[in-house]
């Protein structure tokens, strides 16, 4: 074969690339129909596409569609959900898992950029194959610190919960022990109080006024939330409510429950850094406190020997 028909050859072949590419292109630029019409109604949600960092056309269906293949490789949905709402997080799983793949994407380009300007010396089959392996080892990690980020996330506002906790349920004690009903009294406190608990009790308050029962929407957040005495406390409000037991009574013991919950993890916290508090005493105080003892004895001896 002549060096002519090789060019046409490899001209052939380029040229039918570049149409392939084209018609997919062509293809990957037709507007959903759910992107075109779902602004237009309010009361149905947007697909993950557009939620995921404002992304349109063809790049809101590529991360929707690599969420979609993610979630079938790890799994998991139901517990995802779980977690976002522990959370606080107003999203889905598919939402969740454009956000790993967007992470994903950020780890494969730091490493695929490092790794490129790392081999512009001079680069062999063996360093790209190298180059490629860690290219995939930095999407899954960043795959990964997206769901370590939403694990910390979790344990963060079940933090604020609990120190949220006493307060909210002394205020409920005292609107009840006021003489306010259990709707009113939670009413009340959710009109004048902030926070992750706060939302919680809103979301209840809001479930209530749609005609839900009081026990019923109590034994929902009691399903919902990661926290033992918050769940203790929503299946507390129910029984009370549906046997006619005094609320402001379990209230009361529901709070100082809490109190003295936090004051054990604070003495159990303090026994473990024991050891940890030791470790300056004995590897930063007491080597100093030997030479200032031990110093001007050694410097005298040598000054005295002949």
């Amino acid at each position: 074969m002549t060096g002519a028909w090789e060019g046409a050859l490899f001209g052939a072949v380029a040229g039918l690339g570049l149409v392939l590419v084209a018609v997919r292109v062509r293809a990957l630029r037709r507007v959903d129909l759910r992107i075109r019409v779902l602004p237009y109604l309010r009361d149905v949600r947007r697909p993950a596409a557009r939620q995921a960092g404002g992304g349109r056309g063809i790049l809101g269906a590529m991360l929707a569609a690599t969420g979609s293949r993610l979630e079938a490789v790890l799994g998991g949905a139901a517990t995802v959900r779980r977690r976002l709402e522990r959370a606080g997080i107003q999203g889905t799983a598919a939402d969740f898992r454009v956000e790993q793949v967007v992470w994903g994407l950020l780890g494969f380009g730091a490493v695929a950029a490092y790794g490129l300007l790392d081999s512009a010396r001079g680069a062999t089959a063996g360093s790209v194959v190298q180059l490629l392996v860690l290219c995939v080892l930095g999407f899954a990690a960043g795959v990964v610190l997206r769901d370590q980020r939403l694990t910390a996330q979790v344990r963060r506002r079940e933090r604020a919960v609990l120190l949220e906790f006493p307060t909210v349920a002394e205020l409920l004690a005292l609107a009840v022990a006021a003489g306010e009903g259990p709707v009113a009294a939670l009413g009340r406190v959710v009109a004048r109080t902030s926070g992750p608990l706060a939302d919680d009790l809103g979301a209840v308050l809001a479930v209530v006024r749609t005609g839900t029962p009081v026990s019923e929407a109590f034994d929902g957040l009691a399903a919902r939330t990661g926290v033992p005495l918050v769940a203790r406390f929503a299946e507390g409000i129910a029984v009370a409510v549906e046997r006619g037991t005094p609320l402001a009574d379990i209230l009361h013991a529901q709070a100082a429950d809490v109190r003295e919950a936090g004051r054990r993890e604070l003495i159990e916290s303090a026994a473990r850094r024991e050891v940890l508090m030791m470790v300056p005493v004995v590897f930063l105080v007491l080597p100093v406190t030997v030479v200032f003892a031990f110093w001007p004895g050694a410097v005298g001896l040598t000054l005295m020997t002949p």
